[in-house]
């Protein structure tokens, strides 16, 4: 038997649900298709969990840092990782759950759990199950790397999806990659109490960022106390007692480290492989991505891939303006498009860097003549009030035309202050009229206008 739908959402990420409820609230009938826990990465293993873990690992250090703004604290400060696990559940699992209750109580939807998997081009099963739509979205997601090492069947390891199920203290925490995962769980639980060790296989940290970006996280984690190795690859694991022993070439030299738990955070891969996209011919590229087009839609038409799957944006914002994009384009006759968006994300160790537009390498590298304004956070009052000096401002901007192409502010409340300058490159403002606009004292954001007062040329290296 075949139900036929007027759409089809396989996956219930930042996009999926959404898209669900705008179709549902114009009478179309609507059938939502998930496999795993509702609301993705974002809000079961990404986003909403791991950054109320940062939250604890940070009122842990600024604990024991008490004593600097005249507090004290009798005895020494612990971490109790059931209680930290389990405030974390509560939080993610309050929003799985209003997604899951969303979706289910949706008038026109229907809740499927299952695989989803193509039999044609507007036909989908999930089991013994047989639908039809007109219009099939996919928001499948993606999932964590696991390279292939000699002796990896010999240790367990963790994953960004796993380490949600930690509710102890690994004892010595040994990551496999240097960029935004493995930052992020690197600082907090060297917070928490563990050692922790970082082995990138690049010469600097988070290679997509600028030199001076990855200059300074080095610096602040290893104030913390965390082992960073650049240059440093893997070549075997093996398991001897209670320790993984990591055999490792660091600078070319052949070395061991040894470790209570190893996490691998060196990338994500897409959800593509089993959806059985080669029976109806959607292109994807040699890592799996689906082929979107400037509205989402691949080269099949009737499809369309929004979030992860896509590889154009790989957080849970690109997902949700991916949603936004559709709709607008299906139901609101308003044409926009992925190329209208600029690049901006967070990074979320602490101190945050945020994010927005092109760095100072991608400038150089488009011929563009430009200016650079920049200023260390121990210039910002509000950062030196809060006791957190660390990491920078700075902000490129068209020579000629004015506009503002790229800033990276790395220090407290970065992942906010951001948003001034990103919401003028929206506007394709002049950087005159930031730099002209009195921001409230004392915050991060008011040194954006001074900063943008002191340009000067952007160096050709």
């Amino acid at each position: 038997m075949t139900t036929s739908y007027d759409a089809i959402i396989i996956g219930t990420g930042q996009a999926g649900p959404p898209l669900a409820h705008r179709f549902a609230a114009v009478g179309m009938k609507v059938a939502v298709i998930e496999r795993g826990r509702f609301g993705g990465t974002c809000v079961n293993t990404g986003c909403i969990p791991t950054k109320t873990m940062v939250a604890s690992a940070y009122a842990a250090n600024m604990a024991r840092r008490a004593a600097d703004f005249g507090i004290t604290v009798s005895g020494s400060v612990n971490v109790d990782m059931k209680a930290v696990k389990a405030r974390k559940d509560q939080i993610s699992g309050n929003s799985n759950a209003s997604v899951e209750n969303g979706l289910r109580t949706l008038a026109n939807c229907t809740v499927y759990q299952g695989h989803a998997r193509f039999e044609a081009p507007h036909e989908v099963s999930v089991g013994d199950v047989r639908l039809t739509a007109e219009k099939i979205f996919l928001n499948v997601g993606g999932r964590a790397i696991v390279p292939e090492i000699p002796g990896l069947d010999a240790v367990k390891y963790l994953t960004n999806s796993s380490m949600m199920h930690v509710d102890f203290l690994p004892p010595h925490l040994v990551i496999i990659g240097g960029s935004y995962i493995g930052l992020e769980f690197g600082q907090m639980f060297r917070r928490f109490g563990s050692k922790v060790t970082i082995l990138e296989a690049g010469p600097r940290l988070i290679s997509r960022e600028d030199q001076d970006v990855s200059d300074a996280i080095r610096e602040i984690f290893l104030k913390e106390q965390i082992d960073v190795r650049l240059s440093t690859k893997c070549t075997r694991l093996a398991k001897e007692g209670d320790e993984i022993v990591l055999s490792i070439e660091s600078a070319g030299a052949p070395t061991q480290i040894r470790g209570s738990h190893l996490l691998f955070a060196i990338g994500r891969r897409p959800n593509t492989g089993d959806l059985g996209l080669d029976k109806v011919g959607v292109v994807t590229d040699s890592r799996g991505y689906i082929q979107v087009d400037d509205q989402l839609r691949t080269n099949v038409p009737g499809i369309w891939a929004l979030g992860d799957c896509n590889g154009r944006g790989a957080f849970t914002h690109t997902s949700y303006n991916d949603f936004e994009i559709v709709a607008a384009n299906l139901l609101d006759n308003d044409p926009r498009r992925l190329s209208d968006r600029i690049q901006a994300y967070a990074l979320y160790v602490d101190p945050p860097l945020g994010r927005a537009g092109m760095t100072d390498a991608e400038v150089r590298k488009s011929g563009r003549k430009a200016l650079i304004g920049k200023r260390p956070m121990t210039q910002v009052a509000r950062a030196m009030e809060k006791g957190e000096p660390h990491g920078f401002m700075k902000v490129v901007v068209d020579a000629d035309t004015h506009e503002i192409l790229g800033a990276a502010i790395l220090g407290t409340g970065g992942d906010e202050a951001i948003h001034s300058v990103l919401d003028a490159m929206y506007a394709k403002a002049p950087y005159t009229v930031v730099q002209r606009a009195m921001h409230i004292h004392p915050t991060v954001s008011e040194l954006i206008p001074t900063i943008l007062g002191e340009l000067k040329p952007l160096s050709p290296t």
